[in-house]
């Protein structure tokens, strides 16, 4: 029987380390975490550019900048007047709680209970700052994860979020390097070759697949 452990196995034979998430700071994670949101990661780049350009990658600088100049800065990852004001929301967040260093001694359950209630941070968004930034145990569930387990059969593509990661966080060891190569290793597969179309035929879980072509 085909578990999540021989998934992780198969992935990172056929793909090979992932070394992710991209970033130089703890901070610059969280930005990418909420600009990411319905976009691709090239996209999320070019607008971290802009904003180092800028030199207004910083919380204090996002909180201090013109609304619509900060809108035009993220304007490559799209929807960016929205992601202007996520971005400003959890910027001012994390000036109230006592910035990163004070959220970094905080329990994982009560940062995620807290990240939660920013406004434009959901559970996906909270929990890739979580594993990524702060290097805790939490399993990101996302489009691609749904998409390849449920065509595996191994989980219903369609249950709650929260029931999807507690069972990878229940049935994994919880260790945060291997759940952020875990999460790689889904995304390049969902990227490549577990697409809407599926590439069946480039599979390295083919034979496993309840529902492989």
């Amino acid at each position: 029987m085909l578990t999540l452990l021989d998934v992780y196995n198969s992935l990172l034979d056929d793909h090979g380390p992932q070394y992710w998430w991209p970033g130089d700071s703890r901070f610059e994670i969280m930005v990418g975490a909420v600009l990411t949101q319905n976009t691709a990661w090239p996209n999320v780049e070019k607008a971290i550019g802009n904003l180092k350009h800028a030199q207004v990658l910083s919380p204090q600088a996002i909180v201090s900048s013109d609304s619509e100049q900060l809108a035009a800065l993220l304007r490559p990852s799209g929807y960016f007047n929205i992601k202007a004001r996520r971005l400003l929301a959890m910027c001012t967040w994390l000036q109230e709680q006592g910035g990163e260093t004070a959220l970094a001694k905080r329990e994982t359950p009560v940062l995620r209970e807290q990240l939660l209630t920013v406004h434009g941070i959901g559970p996906e968004t909270a929990d890739d700052i979580l594993l990524y930034a702060f290097d805790r145990p939490v399993f990101v569930v996302d489009t691609y994860t749904r998409r390849l387990f449920g065509r595996l059969g191994l989980v219903d593509a369609n249950a709650p979020y929260e029931t999807i990661r507690t069972q990878f966080e229940s049935t994994l060891a919880p260790e945060p390097a291997f759940f952020n190569e875990y999460h790689a290793l889904i995304v390049n597969h969902g990227k490549h070759i577990c697409r809407p179309q599926a590439r069946c035929d480039q599979c390295c879980l083919k034979q496993q697949c309840v529902t492989a072509a």
